[in-house]
């Protein structure tokens, strides 16, 4: 019976780490969507006062002028609207409980830790290079960060990259008592507090 027990939490867990990936993936794309709609009203007026231009902080206007906004030799929004999708076909198959081979979430997590290094990365070139940031890509980056934290979650509750009986028990005992939601929400503070120290009062300027 407690086995029983056990694997209903379990699943349960499982739709709500799936669930809220398939949130943060629609949440994601909704970004990059607007963000190339944005794109486009840029091109056709420079000068054009975009949704998401607040100030001379945050200005998504400022950050699409710079060369890291088409780091790959066209917008990095397009890069989302290709990749958010199949974060979306990824938690679908994992609410509907698929049946899909153990590489197949390896290679998921691969994509999404590369998904949130790239939006990182753009994240400390706007916070201490541009010095501007835009407000739908901070959407993004903390979407990519919560993402990545699903998959990992999962594939360390599965145990999916085959770490050995006594390094896959110190990483359940790690899970069960929650510390990698303290991780992730200490990372996430420690950003905001990034962003702040930089920036102070000229956020809401």
């Amino acid at each position: 019976m407690s086995k029983m027990k056990e694997l209903f939490h379990k699943q349960k867990n499982y739709k709500a780490l799936f669930g809220t990936m398939l949130a943060f993936g629609i949440i994601g794309l909704i970004a990059s969507f607007v963000l190339a709609v944005e794109e486009f009203h840029l091109l056709k007026n420079p000068q054009a006062t975009l949704s998401c231009s607040f100030n001379l902080v945050l200005n998504c206007s400022t950050v699409m002028q710079t060369w890291q906004a088409s780091v790959f030799g066209f917008p990095n929004m397009f890069i989302g609207l290709m990749a958010f999708p199949v974060v979306i076909i990824v938690a679908a198959l994992g609410l509907a409980q698929a049946k899909v081979p153990r590489w197949f979430y390896v290679w998921a997590n691969i994509g999404y830790l590369a998904g949130a290094i790239f939006a990182y990365w753009l994240f400390f070139n706007s916070l201490y290079d541009i010095q501007v940031l835009c407000p739908w890509c901070l959407v993004v980056t903390f979407s990519t960060t919560i993402l990545l934290a699903t998959i990992t979650s999962y594939n360390l509750r599965e145990n999916t990259f085959n770490f050995t009986k006594k390094t896959d028990t110190t990483i359940q005992k790690y899970l069960s008592k929650d510390f990698h939601k303290l991780t992730v929400a200490s990372w996430i503070v420690l950003m905001i507090i990034l962003v702040v120290l930089k920036f102070g009062d000229a956020l809401f300027a």
